[in-house]
């Protein structure tokens, strides 16, 4: 009457082999390494390119900002900001990381001999 109550164990493999578990994870490894060869570093690629041109700007340089304004550079701060004129006697301050483009460059002084 006991053994009706219990149910008899049948034995499994033992833990699945070395190969057998790196099968199962191979899928979510190759779509981590998709996704950081076509999502994530192209977009570190970008914001590294960003960085260089904000730290680029000078005095001069014609800009565009995300906001679509478009501008010269007349006064670069340390603190994160340049004033640009965006038409005759019309400066205002933004933000150097809005900045989405630079249209033109300035030529750097040249050094008086």
């Amino acid at each position: 009457m006991l053994d009706l109550l219990v149910t008899p164990a049948y034995a499994q493999d033992a833990a699945p082999g070395g190969a057998a578990a790196f099968g199962q994870f191979l899928p979510l490894i190759l779509i981590f390494v998709i996704m950081y060869f076509m999502l994530i570093r192209p977009q570190q690629k970008k914001a590294k390119e960003h960085r260089a041109m904000i730290e680029a700007l000078r005095r001069g340089d014609q800009v565009l900002t995300s906001g679509g304004i478009i501008g010269k550079v007349t006064h670069v701060r340390e603190d994160g900001e340049l004033e640009i004129e965006i038409a005759p006697n019309v400066k205002v301050r933004v933000i150097k990381s809005t900045i989405a483009q630079v249209l033109s460059k300035t030529e750097p002084a040249a050094n008086a001999g």
